[in-house]
């Protein structure tokens, strides 16, 4: 392969911060225009700490990853990175005061505090004008919902800033603070039209609109990295911090293999984000009530999606047998969930009780006995059953999209962690009736490498050209929905039917 661009300069040298719910990694990139490659510089473990019966981030560990990260990234073949971005999960947030320091550990998305929250929203601010306005889901974990929680508690008062989980680790590497616009539209206080603060919603809700930090579109310049990161790190001081797409979905969309519009896409992790990409939001009282959102994406396109329970299901499980003594690699869970029949069992993989930790398996059994479905006995039986319903949440996930938007789908890609597992894949084309591509499977941390390489005017400047890149350079499998797979449609019909929000 040609490692040097048209012009004869050698390609550009990034580093990516991807921040997962259980683990983090920095990846340098070699980004040209017919080159992408990663190499992971350093993974860590991102372990939430349970205090007082309340679930943190330990932010100070995630961070002192980074700078482990960072340190070993200026160290791989690649070489020194010119410019660093950083992509993390959506809604969670840390309260600084006027000193700009931390005032606690960001709470946990998963902790109860915002029971009975939403209801209060409503109460101030009916849901049908907050979507109208915001275009965001129903979501009781939503930052706007996890603020209104705060601003009862004594950290509150002197909080004088917000800043998203990227931000703050951005912050912290530059000193400048700064909220990137794609993990802005998650917040439930931005206007997706104007691509600004709601500042009139802030207001109902009591929410000092000074606690929010100026607005960064993707590609835009964050700072440069402190004298103390730099010593920290051994980088240069004049490495660049580049807005991303600091969403770790945005990220992923710009790492989605398409060769045109008609697709959707599956971002499968811990959580999957299914739904397809617009060039405007879609904010009517229909899609209110099947809870799709709007979240913005890089270049001014519109993440229409769904939020699906996603790989907690199975993660989860995988933890209580480990916690039991009885521990399942995912390998040999795989190929004993191969050998049950399809579709013996079914759970609603958006039933709110899978949300918090604890005893999966029992939680999926108890789903089956309360929909007269036949009950998991074993491991791979109740992977099977996790696996074939997250299929069916995706296969109406993408009706629904194409549905309420008018957007055709002809390709379903699937990227991130869940590209690899293939059954899941396979499922979700048979589910479909659609062709799956599967990967790439480190979809943020390129579409965090590439955005960042456009600003830095190594590679053209089309999200189409992105793509056709990762096409070219990184592997993908396609997967074609049998003819013999099964009754997926009768099967659906097994499931209950539910309005997917709350009027």
């Amino acid at each position: 392969m040609n490692t040097r661009n048209r012009q004869g300069s050698s390609p550009g040298v990034f580093a990516a911060v991807d921040l997962g719910a259980s683990s983090g990694r920095v990846l340098a990139g070699r980004v040209g225009p017919e080159v992408l490659s990663v190499t992971e510089a350093h993974r860590f473990v991102n372990r939430p700490v349970r205090v007082g019966g309340t679930p943190y981030w330990d932010v100070l560990a995630l961070y002192g990853g980074v700078l482990d990260g960072l340190r070993a990234a200026g160290r791989t073949t690649a070489g020194t990175p010119t410019s660093i971005g950083i992509d993390a999960w959506a809604v969670d947030f840390g309260l600084l005061d006027a000193s700009g320091t931390l005032l606690g550990n960001p709470v946990h998305y998963r902790d109860e505090r915002t029971a009975g929250v939403p209801e209060r929203v409503h109460a101030r601010v009916p849901a049908a004008r907050l979507y109208a306005v915001t275009g965001i889901q129903h979501a009781s974990f939503t930052t706007l919902h996890q603020l209104v929680a705060a601003a009862a508690t004594p950290q509150f008062g002197p909080a004088r800033r917000a800043l998203l989980i990227p931000d703050l680790i951005s912050y912290w590497l530059t000193g400048e603070a700064g909220t990137e616009l794609t993990n802005a539209s998650t917040t439930g206080l931005l206007d997706p039209d104007t691509r600004r603060w709601s500042t009139g919603i802030m207001a109902e809700l009591d929410l000092d609109p000074g606690l929010f930090a100026p607005l960064r579109a993707p590609g835009a310049a964050a700072g440069t990295l402190t004298d103390d990161v730099s010593a920290e790190t051994g980088l240069p001081t004049g490495v660049r911090v580049t807005a991303v797409g600091s969403h770790d979905t945005a990220s992923a969309v710009v790492a989605v293999p398409a060769r045109d519009e008609r697709f959707a896409y599956i971002s499968s992790g811990t959580w999957s984000l299914v739904g397809v990409e617009l060039d405007a939001p879609v904010r009517t009282e229909e899609s209110r009530r099947a809870n799709f959102t709007n979240e913005l994406g890089v270049d001014g396109t519109v993440r229409y999606l769904r939020n699906v329970m996603g790989l907690w299901l199975l993660q989860e499980c995988m933890r209580h047998w480990d916690r039991l003594g009885r521990p399942r690699s995912l390998d040999r869970l795989l190929d004993d969930a191969a050998r049950v029949a399809p579709l013996r069992s079914l759970v609603d993989a958006g039933d709110p009780a899978f949300l918090p930790p604890g005893d999966m398996p029992e939680r999926v059994a108890a789903a089956c006995r309360r929909a007269g479905e036949p009950v998991p006995r074993t491991p791979g039986e109740t992977v099977r059953c996790i696996l074939d319903s997250l299929a069916l949440a995706y296969r109406r996930a993408v009706r629904d999209a194409q549905r309420l938007s008018g957007r055709t789908v002809d390709v379903v890609h699937v990227v991130g962690g869940g590209a690899l597992n293939t059954l899941l894949c396979q499922a979700t084309a048979d589910a479909c009736g659609l062709p799956v591509v599967a990967g790439p499977t480190e979809a943020a941390a390129l579409g965090n490498l590439l955005v960042q390489a456009r600003a830095a005017g190594t590679v053209p400047g089309s999200l189409a050209d992105l793509r056709a890149l990762v096409r070219t350079t990184q592997p993908l499998r396609r997967y074609e929905p049998r003819p013999d797979a099964g009754d997926w449609a009768r099967a659906a019909d097994r499931l209950p039917k539910r309005t997917e929000s709350p009027a």
